[in-house]
């Protein structure tokens, strides 16, 4: 009972400040989550250290994280250009360079798990300012123009919570087919499809109450992070297979650490950056072949 109480009032504080801050301004949404970024990439790294299967320098790989999500946020905001991401390059390069000179027994390791320190940890927080930024009317033909889109990252994490909620009630109940029995024993195709209908609801939710996109592409876009978001689930669960351990840390009561509530959200970013532009790509070439040939040429 203690730990049930104790797992819901840190449920409750982290989807407060999470929706708080998404909402609030740019500056709060950048600060939580460059916060959480380099949190999150220092975690992974003392996992790493500490399963004595690699040793990463986390203290750089962590600065290197969070100078990406500013990176990333700046050049979404149009703030910068492109030299932004020159300094995130050079920390790259002296990662990889400095392994030549530090003689550890296995360096393959090394650059595989400090690599993956940024493509999987880093880059998902870093690509939620592309969402933030992300210009819906594009996706109507209109022309590219910085927009304020709090809504567009936080309906990856609604959708994440709808479907972790439906597959849960549903799994609970009648789930009796394993999705991924190998890595998550827990996890059932029913609880799945309970989460899939959920988030289908939420979908509906957000046009009504935010039609920003059309019903079918909010829908669409529940789709992808379903999926894509069990995959995250499953790509952690078995990232702590190969380490043997059951939490990622402890820095939230009950509820693990920072990997641990926003693994699902590992694939679904940019899974959902890629829907969004490929939505883009899709009208942008409808609006140019459907112009009078007089206004093309």
């Amino acid at each position: 009972m203690k730990n049930f109480i104790k797992r819901t009032l840190t449920g409750i504080l982290f989807v407060a400040v999470l929706v708080g801050c998404i909402l609030y301004t740019p500056t709060t949404f950048g600060l939580l989550f460059a916060l959480i970024t380099g949190l999150a990439v220092w975690e992974f790294g003392t996992l790493i250290n500490q399963s004595g299967q690699a040793v990463i320098n986390h203290p750089i790989c962590g600065l290197a994280g969070v100078y990406l999500f500013l990176a990333v946020m700046g050049f979404s905001e149009n703030l910068f250009g492109g030299e932004v991401f020159v300094p995130y390059l050079i920390m790259l390069i002296y990662l990889l360079v400095a392994e030549l000179y530090l003689r550890h027994p296995n360096p393959m390791n090394n650059w595989a798990y400090t690599m993956m320190s940024q493509l999987y940890v880093a880059l998902p927080f870093a690509l939620l300012s592309v969402l933030y930024f992300y210009p819906v009317q594009m996706m109507q033909g209109e022309a590219l123009t910085v927009a304020v889109t709090p809504m567009l990252p936080l309906s990856v994490f609604i959708f994440l919570w709808a479907s972790d909620s439906g597959a849960y009630l549903v799994g609970s109940l009648i789930g009796k087919h394993r999705l991924f029995e190998r890595i998550s024993p827990k996890k059932s195709w029913e609880g799945s499809i309970g989460g899939g209908v959920l988030a289908l609801v939420a979908a509906w939710a957000l046009w009504y109450f935010f039609p920003i996109m059309s019903l079918w592409q909010w829908i669409g876009m529940a789709l992808v992070v379903v999926v894509f978001g069990t995959w995250g689930d499953l790509v952690e669960s078995l990232l702590k297979r190969q380490l043997g351990i059951k939490d990622s840390g402890h820095i939230l009561p009950g509820h693990g650490g920072i990997l641990d509530r926003f693994d699902s959200s590992m694939l679904a970013v940019p899974a959902v950056v890629i829907y969004l532009y490929t939505l883009y790509i899709y009208f942008h070439l409808y609006h140019i072949l459907h112009k009078p040939m007089a206004t093309v040429l």
